[in-house]
């Protein structure tokens, strides 16, 4: 009996799984090229260092996603200003993808140029605010900018529509700010955004962070806070680094229960002050 025909059947199929192989290797290949791409921009877009000024310890802690080209629009930032205080922010990106990453670096380039005319947290949003408006994207951003003077201590902070931040003393108490916020930037024209004012205490930190390191399927939010404090509380107690806070708050990201991307910011003070 002749196999001829199903030896010819058998060579085609081989050759068809050869030629689908190839096709889903280069498509691999395609997407990890992407995905390396995506994650290039977003982490270019993060500052090089971070400001000195005796007494102030800053740590900071970025985790990009990796799912497919899931990177978002987290990003960090800490600059000297011309009159010698710091400005510090933070924030999150609507979206997921590389049009996000972009609108991130424009954001935070946006603050970095205005604070050198007017570094005002909450004029400084407002301006921000107004820049992005007209650019008509539409995306926005979550924010908290904060400017602190190294000499007083005196830290001013505004937020638009972005989580509160976490604070801890070296006595013990530990909480979430309840400052009032803004709208996101890039939703509302002529949005006002009020200025609270803090003190940081010798020992003490603030925790600066966007929602990837506290809210996910697998944490609701309140409790996401919840951990961050308790570990700030015994940082500030225990007079730990900021480097070590950091990193203990970022690892909190993987208990979320999602890749979203994830930025921390760590600010403590542990010099005397002078009084304003």
């Amino acid at each position: 009996m002749s196999r001829t025909g199903s030896t010819d059947d058998g060579d085609e199929l081989l050759v068809r799984l050869g030629t689908l192989t190839a096709q889903a290797r280069a498509l691999a290949e395609v997407q990890r090229s992407r995905v390396e791409l995506a994650i290039a921009l977003q982490r270019g877009m993060l500052p090089r260092g971070l400001p000195v000024a005796d007494g102030v310890r800053l740590a900071v802690r970025y985790s990009p996603a990796y799912q497919g080209l899931n990177v978002g629009g987290d990003w960090y930032d800490a600059f000297t200003m011309p009159d010698g205080r710091i400005g510090l922010s933070i924030g999150d990106v609507q979206g997921h993808n590389i049009e996000a990453a972009a609108f991130m670096g424009q954001v935070r380039v946006g603050l970095r140029a205005l604070a050198s005319v007017d570094s005002e947290p909450g004029e400084l949003l407002a301006r921000t605010n107004e820049l992005l408006l007209s650019l008509s994207s539409d995306l926005f951003a979550t924010c908290t900018f904060m400017r602190l003077d190294p000499v007083t201590r005196l830290l001013e902070s505004a937020r638009a529509g972005h989580l509160p931040c976490v604070w801890a003393t070296a006595d013990g108490r530990s909480g979430v700010t309840e400052d009032e916020g803004g709208p996101p930037l890039g939703i509302l024209s002529k949005a006002a955004y009020p200025v609270t004012r803090y003190r940081l205490d010798t020992g003490g930190v603030f925790v600066m962070l966007t929602d990837g390191v506290v809210e996910g399927p697998s944490m609701h939010l309140d409790e996401g806070l919840d951990q961050v404090v308790r570990l700030a509380g015994i940082a500030a107690v225990a007079r730990m680094d900021t480097d070590a806070l950091a990193a203990a708050v970022i690892k909190q990201a993987q208990r979320v229960g999602h890749d979203d991307d994830a930025a921390v910011m760590v600010l403590g003070h542990d010099g005397p002050a002078t009084a304003p």
